[in-house]
């Protein structure tokens, strides 16, 4: 079983590929696709996290734009007459998790830095008079 723990707009989503999910509104436009934040990746038997976690990519495509349903906030304050009742509609976001995988492991040996090479002019070099009054 392959599945990718994932975070966006501040919550965590165990997902899947192939699978749907609604979120918090992403800035994306319908059909686009969308990078994810992965937390954790499990294949089988093996788990990568940590500093690991960078060789794992999750990918989704917006399917579209939709507002949640409607939740009452109603105020009331005892024996003074105060009553208010509003309502407020999530803005949201459906995906669904088109690849999920580990990226090839060369890839990383080549984000590592490569030795620099001392440059030879800038070593000094005594010069003749120098190495003259050393000999003394």
């Amino acid at each position: 079983m392959t599945y990718a723990i994932i975070k966006t707009g501040g919550k965590q989503y165990r997902v899947e590929q192939g699978q749907s999910l609604l979120i918090e509104r992403l800035p994306a436009g319908d059909g686009e696709s969308v990078d994810l934040q992965p937390l954790l990746y499990v294949d089988g038997s093996s788990v990568v996290d940590g500093e690991e976690i960078s060789r794992v990519s999750v990918t989704a495509r917006v399917v579209g734009h939709e507002r949640g349903p409607k939740l009452r906030v109603v105020k009331f304050k005892p024996k003074r007459g105060y009553k208010r009742r509003t309502g407020h509609r999530q803005e949201l976001t459906r995906i669904e998790v088109t690849s999920l995988g580990l990226a090839s492991s060369g890839g990383r040996a080549s984000r590592e830095p490569a030795p620099v090479a001392a440059d030879p002019t800038s070593v000094a070099d005594p010069t003749p008079a120098e190495e003259a009054t050393d000999g003394s």
